[in-house]
């Protein structure tokens, strides 16, 4: 019997590092807690490196902006709570400011304070979820706790304005449909006084934190000319140093007659934008004290058809600053009740197209850092 002879092992080819230079695609997400609801990820990488990352999304999609040529305009508010349905307040106003200049409607000033208030409640509610939830991604579980706690108290605030706590369907086109209860004023001002001690908190665990400047200092850099190609607003925009905030730029409701600071990034990276939402809580809270103080008494809906027809071939955009960036809708009116066509300018949608620049020659771990401080809404991303 013959022996079996085995071929020489060829050395040449062989590479004793441990990935090489084989590069591998990877799924992350839309079942990942990381990913703040159905974002899927289809990522490139090499050993734990990003080499490429390609959001798909579409995993949430209800065909919204066909909704809202069904029904008659003000049936549409409820619609507009389910797009970023952590900032429904917001929501509400981009819509119901769009169907007022379509239509022609002047808002009683004392509806334009309540709205103004409920906004910017809306506002620290947002960005407290967010640091809860950005936080604990990376690992510091204190913060998420502390950041529902007070959370928890402007809900409260809704619940007693509307009976929502979330999705509150709280603005009608051409005011208020509700006058603030007894007691609320008082309410909301003791959350005013106690709040900026609140973030101070926040900060405290934090801010000088050396684990978490390690895990957001250079990271997911966002230079300005690349954020303004995008089409990028918000705390993003401005953390990249780019002085662009709706509520100054082109005023709506009272901000025009209230006095805050709108702050700025220097560096763009997931730190910077980590300070401006902290300090935009504090300025947001600046801007409910002089609110709460100036309230006019007076009327709360503007005068107005029973039936409300937006004029034929009428159009019209408006956008507004919600949490996350510029929240706006184009509206085309024929003649009709109902709108002729509805799109709604989503700021997670933009931001989120943002990703892939942010994340190159990154680390998986880093990718989590990053889609935390986009702060995206998948309900506004799919629509």
């Amino acid at each position: 019997m013959s022996e079996t002879i085995r071929p020489a092992f060829d050395d040449s080819t062989h590479d004793d590092s441990v990935f090489g230079a084989e590069e591998m695609e990877l799924n992350f997400g839309p079942q990942h807690p990381s990913t703040h609801g159905v974002l899927r990820l289809k990522l490139k990488v090499d050993g734990e490196r990003i080499v490429d990352c390609y959001p798909i999304i579409g995993y949430l999609h209800r065909g919204t902006e066909k909704l809202f040529e069904l029904h008659p305009f003000s049936q549409n508010v409820p619609h507009t709570d389910r797009l970023d349905y952590v900032a429904a307040a917001t929501n509400n106003l981009a819509y119901v400011g769009a169907v007022e200049k379509l239509i022609g409607l002047t808002v009683p000033p004392r509806a334009s304070y309540i709205r103004t208030i409920l906004c910017e409640l809306q506002r620290i509610s947002s960005h407290l979820l967010w640091l809860a939830t950005h936080a604990i991604d990376i690992g510091a579980m204190t913060p998420f706790f502390y950041c529902f706690r007070e959370r928890e108290l402007i809900l409260d605030l809704f619940e007693q304005y509307c009976g929502a706590r979330l999705t509150l369907n709280c603005m009608r086109p051409g005011g208020q449909p509700y006058d603030l209860p007894h007691g609320w004023v008082d309410t909301c001002r003791e959350f005013v006084e106690l709040f900026p001690a609140k973030v101070d908190e926040y900060e405290n665990l934090l801010t000088e934190n050396r684990i978490w400047k390690k895990r957001t200092i250079g990271i997911g850099v966002l230079e300005p000319d690349v954020a303004i190609e995008y089409g990028i607003t918000g705390p993003m925009l401005r953390a990249s140093g780019i002085d662009f905030d709706l509520r100054k730029a082109l005023p709506y409701e009272v901000y025009g007659e209230l006095d805050f600071e709108v702050p700025l990034g220097k560096n763009g990276d997931t730190y910077d934008r980590y300070l401006v939402r902290m300090e935009e809580m504090r300025q947001a809270n600046r801007i409910l004290a002089q609110c709460l103080d100036r309230l006019p008494e007076g009327a709360l809906m503007a005068k107005r058809a029973r039936v409300m027809k937006a004029p034929k071939g009428g159009e019209i955009y408006h956008g507004i600053e919600g949490p996350k960036g510029e929240i706006g809708f184009y509206i085309v009116g024929d003649g009709k009740p109902i709108p002729h066509r509805c799109h709604v300018r989503a700021p997670s949608f933009i931001n989120l197209q943002s990703l892939p620049e942010l994340v190159g020659d990154h680390l998986i771990a880093d990718l989590v850092a990053i889609i935390g401080t986009t702060d995206i809404v998948l309900g506004e991303v799919d629509r």
